[in-house]
C-alpha cells in the first residue's frame, strides 16, 4: 500500500474514532439530564426492565404501569400527571 493511501485511511479511521467518542459523550450528557420516572409510560413504551411483568424496553403490559419507568427530563417526574396520578422516582403500586 502506498504512503498516500495509508495516510488517507489512517485519517478516516481517526475521524471515525473521534465521531464515535463524541457520540458517547453526548449520550452520557443527555442521560445525566434525565431521570427514571415510574408509572408514566404507555403500554409497551417503557424504557427498560423495571420489575415483575417487564423484561426490557417496550414490555410494560398496561398504561401507566407502576413498576415500569420512562426517562424524562430531570426534575419533571413528580409533576408529570397521568389519569392514575403523578409519576414517581420510585416504583409505585397501581391498580391492575
Amino acid at each position: 500500500m502506498d504512503t498516500t493511501r495509508r495516510n488517507t485511511l489512517l485519517a478516516i479511521a481517526g475521524a471515525m474514532t473521534a465521531a464515535i467518542a463524541g457520540t458517547a459523550v453526548s449520550t452520557a450528557v443527555q442521560a445525566a439530564d434525565m431521570e427514571k420516572c415510574y408509572g408514566v409510560s404507555l403500554k409497551g413504551q417503557n424504557d427498560c426492565a423495571a420489575g415483575e411483568g417487564t423484561t426490557c424496553a417496550g414490555t410494560s403490559t398496561i398504561d401507566y404501569q407502576g413498576n415500569a419507568w420512562k426517562l424524562v427530563p430531570k426534575g419533571t417526574c413528580a409533576t408529570t400527571e397521568t389519569p392514575l396520578g403523578p409519576g414517581s422516582l420510585d416504583p409505585i403500586q397501581r391498580p391492575a
